[in-house]
C-alpha cells in the first residue's frame, strides 16, 4: 500500500508564457484578428486576458467593446487569431530552462503534463519546440475538454491521465487564469513571471511560490516538493 511519502509530486504545466515564449505573439495575433473585424482595442487590454480559452477571451473583449456577441463572430475571431498566430509561430522559442526542467522531472521520476487553453492546431508547433512528442507525453489541449481556464478541467484531466490525484499536483502557470484554475482544482499553484504578470498579481491569485522562468524553478525544485533523494 502506498503512503503519502511514496507519491511523488506531479507537475501540470501551462504552455504559453510558462514553457514557451509566445505570449506576445498571441497578443499580436489577437490584435490583428480584432482589427480585421474593425474592433480596435489596446494591446495591453488584450494581454490581460491571455491564458483564457479563446471563446471566453473573445466574449470578454466583445463585452468590453460593447459589441453584440454572436457565435459566428466569436468563431471568426478564433479562426483569424489561429491564422495570425501560425504566421508568427516561427518566432516562438522555449523559455530558458524549459526543456531542462522537463528532462529533470522525468529523470527524477516526477510525473508531468502540459495543459493548455490553446487548441492543438496552434499549440502543436510550440510543444514540438520543447522536444515533446504528444504521442509519448501527456498533453491536454482545449479541444479535449469541455471548459478551458479559468475552469479547472484542463488540469483535472491532465492529472487523471497521469494517474495521480489532483491534490498531489502542482500547477505551474504564468497568468492569474492559470492560478485561478489551480485553486478551483484544489492543486498547489506556482507562478512564473515569464508571461508578463507581476509577482503580486500571481500571489493574490493564489501562487504559493513565484519564480522568474522555468530555469529559476528548476533551481528551486526542493521548494515545491521535489527531492532527489526521495524520488531516486
Amino acid at each position: 500500500m502506498s503512503t503519502l511519502r511514496d507519491r511523488p509530486t506531479a507537475f501540470l504545466f501551462d504552455l504559453d508564457g510558462t514553457l514557451v515564449d509566445s505570449v506576445y505573439q498571441h497578443v499580436l495575433a489577437w490584435h490583428e484578428a480584432l482589427d480585421q473585424e474593425q474592433l480596435p482595442l489596446s494591446v495591453w487590454k488584450i494581454h490581460r486576458r491571455i491564458g483564457m480559452s479563446g471563446g471566453l477571451f473573445a466574449n470578454g473583449l466583445l463585452r468590453e467593446l460593447g459589441r453584440e456577441i454572436t457565435p459566428e463572430l466569436t468563431d471568426r475571431l478564433r479562426r483569424r487569431h489561429a491564422e495570425a498566430f501560425l504566421r508568427r509561430v516561427g518566432e516562438v522559442r522555449p523559455l530558458p530552462g524549459a526543456p531542462a526542467l522537463l528532462k529533470a522531472l522525468t529523470d527524477l521520476g516526477a510525473p508531468w503534463a502540459i495543459a493548455t487553453s490553446g487548441r492543438f492546431e496552434t499549440a502543436a508547433p510550440s510543444i514540438a519546440s520543447l522536444g515533446v512528442d504528444p504521442e509519448r507525453s501527456t498533453v491536454v489541449t482545449r479541444d479535449q475538454v469541455r471548459h478551458a481556464k479559468p475552469d479547472p478541467d484542463l488540469f483535472i484531466t491532465a492529472a487523471e491521465r497521469l494517474g495521480v490525484d489532483i491534490l498531489d499536483s502542482v500547477v505551474v502557470g504564468d497568468s492569474v487564469w492559470d492560478l485561478l484554475a489551480a485553486r478551483r482544482a484544489r492543486a498547489l499553484g506556482v507562478g512564473l513571471l515569464s508571461g508578463g504578470y507581476g509577482q503580486d498579481e500571481l500571489e493574490r491569485a493564489g501562487a504559493y511560490r513565484v519564480y522568474e522562468d522555468p530555469a529559476d524553478l528548476l533551481r528551486h525544485l526542493d521548494e515545491v516538493g521535489v527531492r532527489q533523494a526521495e524520488l531516486a
